[in-house]
Parts: C-alpha cells; sequence; structure tokens
C-alpha cells in the first residue's frame, strides 16, 4: 500500500539536485564528492520516510533503512573506482570539449 512512484519521484528530485550543480562538482575531488553524495542519499532516505509517515504507511526499522544507506554510501567509491577502471570513465575537465566542438 506503499504510493507508487514515490521513490522514482524522490531518486529523480535528487538526480536532478545533483545534475544542477555539475559544474561545482566538476571541481570537487574524491572525498567532497562523495560527502555530497552521501548526503543527497541520507535526504532522499529522509524524504521517503517523511512522506510514508505522513501517508501513516507501514515502514521497516529506521534502523534497516540507515544500514542500507550506509552501505551504499560505503560502496560508493568502489562503484566509482571500478567505473574509471573498467569503462575509463572520467570527469571532463572544465572548458573539455568533444571531438564535435560542444562542451561536455
Amino acid at each position: 500500500m506503499r504510493p507508487p512512484g514515490l521513490w522514482t519521484a524522490i531518486v529523480i528530485l535528487g538526480t536532478e539536485f545533483l545534475r544542477s550543480r555539475v559544474a561545482l562538482t566538476r571541481e570537487l575531488n574524491l572525498l567532497v564528492e562523495w560527502l555530497l553524495i552521501s548526503g543527497v542519499m541520507l535526504g532522499m532516505m529522509l524524504a521517503y520516510r517523511l512522506v510514508l509517515g505522513l501517508a501513516f504507511v507501514p515502514q521497516p526499522a529506521f534502523g534497516f533503512a540507515v544500514v542500507q544507506v550506509l552501505w551504499s554510501m560505503a560502496l560508493y567509491p568502489l562503484v566509482v573506482a571500478l567505473s574509471r577502471l573498467t569503462l575509463d570513465l572520467r570527469k571532463p575537465a572544465t572548458g573539455e570539449v568533444d571531438n564535435f566542438g560542444r562542451r561536455l
């Protein structure tokens, strides 16, 4: 009996929040980026639980939700490292352009 699409909407809001700060995050080192992403994940979890609480929907234990977020936060650097090593993904430098002259 959970509201359909609630988590999807919250993830889209979190993603758009981060996308709107792409110029800022381009200049951040991994530690600060990790803290920013962790804060957004924590905020998303709290917003989800708040909306479910306002709708009087039964929720899993708070500790379980916190453990899920902590594991996601802990594994973020590993996912970044694997993306860099296996897929050769990297942050574009400020002012970097692609082969067609478009800004990245």
